[in-house]
């Protein structure tokens, strides 16, 4: 019987408390997406033009690398993928993640966390980091404090 696997990638750690809540409801598999370079506060402030997350961002063929683990995708059917809402999309590191492995026989299921920012294009923005014909759902977005009864009323529709 294959089985779900959540990957996050969760530099202020908001994301990570969802995704760990959503490994807990459904008995998945956590995946946490590390990049090569971790992120600094100075990295990550948005307001500045020159911070690391906004040059990356201004750049939509940036793949910041990640740490490379071995994950072996055909033990799962669901991949659930989490992460903050950057400039209203999944950061890139997103991208270089879903690029790294095969998730073509996978259902993508995004879910991200942000304040007040909506999910944006991150469904479309996914689509394009794998393998045509794979099938991607429409993302979630949840404040960073949502509860598990949110999460859990979320996945009963899935």
């Amino acid at each position: 019987m294959k089985k779900d696997l959540v990957a996050v990638f969760s530099p202020t750690l908001h994301t990570l408390k969802i995704a760990k809540e959503i490994v807990s409801i459904l008995g998945a598999d956590l995946y946490v997406i590390e990049p090569v370079y971790p992120y600094t506060k100075d990295d990550l402030d948005y307001n500045k033009s020159n911070s690391r997350s906004s040059i990356e961002m201004e750049d939509t063929k940036c793949r910041p690398k990640i740490i490379k683990k071995d994950l072996d995708t055909s033990i799962y059917n669901r991949l659930f993928i989490g992460y903050p809402i950057w400039w209203y999309t999944a950061p890139r590191i997103v991208n270089t993640f879903l690029e790294s492995y095969d998730f073509s026989k996978m259902i993508i299921i995004p879910f991200a966390t942000s304040q007040s920012s909506e999910i944006g294009e991150s469904s479309k923005d996914i689509k394009e980091s794998v393998p045509k014909g794979t099938k991607v759902m429409k993302g979630k977005r949840f404040s960073p404090i949502a509860s598990r009864k949110d999460l859990e009323d979320w996945l009963k529709t899935l």
